[in-house]
């Protein structure tokens, strides 16, 4: 096996595997999603401590609130966050436009929830009840912005919904205030859930996607998802209880969870009472969801409890201040030992050249120059074999058809000239975790959505306009077929020539950041190749004159 053989292994495999998953793979099966469209209600201790009925989806009046960073609607059925634009981030497929994370609306359900069940007292607040508000539009002028909503007294016991949304902040306090004005002890369980449809975010392409669904980090059980196929099953581990961590919603760039214990804040659970993690499929929606159990509250007392929900970007520098743990919802796959360490660095450039693209530059420079030894040897014996390209060409003319003798002949061959045919394929295997690393890595940034780099490359997270860098990359790539050894086997040679033709058509679709990252890459590859050739050819003459 040599180094071409490798490659085109390699090649072919990611080529089948994404056209597998664009036209043969299984796709969710699409919902009929409505206005009205049942969701199954949070579990609780007790059968009776839930609503009477299955939940519904239903639509009341819609209160508006608009800050820096989002513009909501609330709807009154159930205090829901029903639509959540992200005024600071455009849309996949109209950049006019914000991005929008929740909504309800053109066939979609993407809403966070929450509610209060008792077995004492079924009348308490669900994601069904119909709430009053002062206002019916708000407008964030301060540092803070306080929504009131105001549920149907229930048995003597008052409840408030209060949203607070922060200047400059993605996450937003849902609080309950409750005032036991029974007769009797209440001790309610909190629900805090994220609902929606099994279908993949707006703009998602198959050759470049990364994992949608459900997700809980714990310290004991740390990151662990479960995709919605799995949850549709009933399947999926995950940790079911604990007093830290978070659930979540997750999707490419962006991420929605409930936090129960926010970085260096209290923990949302009840001394020695820790909080429940629940993931659900029901009628085509998903749910996420933490359910907290208060400490009892004696008549004529009140308590109040406040949930932290962050929905925005995934923004490193954002996560990792917001809880522990949270950084992971950038989904590296399997690749998360090599892709985080390359993403750090890569913050890291980037505060030294403040531009994305020239960070990326870095980045793949210093990589190649760590693994330069790994890539000389490589090189090398790729050179030597290269070299005895026409021995090989006179021995397959002496031989014929013989191909037993043509075998025994090649290997006494590269015996005498001391070749090791695996020595080009070795170097290859072990940079190859560490490539797609910090192919993943980029994959999954954020930051480098809008990002500029330079000339017509104006964000770094869609696709070059004008697909010069996927051109360029092509070139590189049919220059890289002159430098290697030709293949001894017409039908490989034949696809060295068509590979670079093909597998650059795949990067029109990809971000240019991950095309910018290729280039520079196969341009460096290019370079110390023609280098190491060059000492090669170089070392030979030296020999020959002696």
């Amino acid at each position: 096996m040599d180094s071409k053989r490798l490659i085109i292994f390699i090649v072919l495999s990611m080529s089948i595997l994404l056209l597998w998953q664009e036209y043969f793979a299984p796709k969710p099966t699409p919902q009929q999603v409505a206005k009205s469209q049942t969701a199954s209600a949070p579990a609780t201790p007790g059968a009776a401590a839930q609503p009477a009925d299955a939940s519904t989806l239903t639509s009341g009046q819609r209160i508006t609130v608009s800050t820096d960073l989002f513009k909501a609607e609330i709807d009154t059925v159930g205090g829901d966050l029903r639509r959540l634009d992200l005024l600071k981030h455009n849309a996949a497929e109209d950049a006019s436009k914000p991005f929008e994370l929740f909504t309800d609306k053109g066939g979609r359900v993407y809403v966070a929830q929450t509610g209060l069940v008792a077995t004492a007292n079924p009348a308490l607040p669900t994601h069904k009840t119909v709430f009053s508000a002062e206002k019916t539009s708000y407008q964030l002028n301060g540092d803070k912005l306080e929504v009131k909503l105001t549920a149907p007294e229930a048995g003597g016991v008052k409840v408030s919904k209060v949203y607070t949304f922060k200047k400059g902040a993605y996450d937003i306090d849902v609080r309950y205030d409750i005032s036991n004005g029974g007769s009797a002890p209440l001790a309610p369980t909190a629900y805090f859930r994220l609902l929606r449809d099994g279908k993949a975010p707006e703009g998602e392409s198959r050759f470049a996607s990364t994992f949608t669904g459900p997700a809980v980090y714990t310290a004991e059980g740390k990151f662990q998802k479960v995709g919605f196929d799995d949850l549709a099953k009933g399947k999926g581990d995950y940790v079911k209880s604990a007093d830290n961590g978070w659930v979540a919603m997750i999707q490419h760039y962006f991420v929605s969870a409930w936090i129960v214990k926010p970085l260096n804040g209290q923990s949302l659970c009840a001394v020695g009472q820790p909080c429940r993690f629940e993931l659900k499929e029901g009628n085509g929606l998903y749910s996420a969801a933490t359910l907290v159990d208060l400490p009892a509250i004696a008549p004529g007392a009140s308590r109040s409890i406040s949930a932290p929900l962050y929905a925005g970007p995934e923004d490193y520098n954002t996560l990792v201040a917001t809880a522990d743990g949270l950084e992971r919802v950038k989904d590296y796959g399997m690749v998360h030992i090599f892709a985080s360490p390359l993403f750090w660095l890569l913050t890291k450039l980037h505060a030294l050249v403040s531009n994305w693209g020239w960070a990326i530059v870095l980045l793949t420079l210093i990589v190649k120059a760590v693994f330069y030894p790994l890539t000389a040897a490589s090189y090398r014996s790729m050179g030597k074999m290269k070299a005895l390209a026409p021995r090989l060409e006179r021995l397959k003319e002496q031989y014929g058809d013989d191909r037993m003798k043509m075998q025994q002949a090649v290997m006494e061959m590269y015996k005498s000239e001391k070749v090791n045919p695996l020595g080009g394929c070795l170097p290859m295997l072990i940079q190859i975790p560490v490539f797609i690393g910090l192919y993943w890595s980029l994959l999954a940034s954020v930051e480098l959505r809008q990002a500029p780099w330079t000339l017509w490359i104006n964000d770094l997270g869609r696709p070059d306009p004008f697909y010069v860098l996927p051109a360029i990359m092509a070139i590189t790539m049919f220059l890289q077929t002159f430098l290697n050894p030709p293949p001894a086997d017409p039908m490989q040679a034949k696809m060295m020539k068509i590979m670079p033709l093909a597998f650059s058509a795949m990067f029109f679709f990809f971000p240019a950041g991950l095309v910018l990252y290729w280039v520079v890459n196969n341009v460096l590859s290019i370079t110390q190749q023609w280098y190491i050739n060059k000492q090669i050819e170089k070392a030979k003459k030296l020999a020959l004159q002696y």
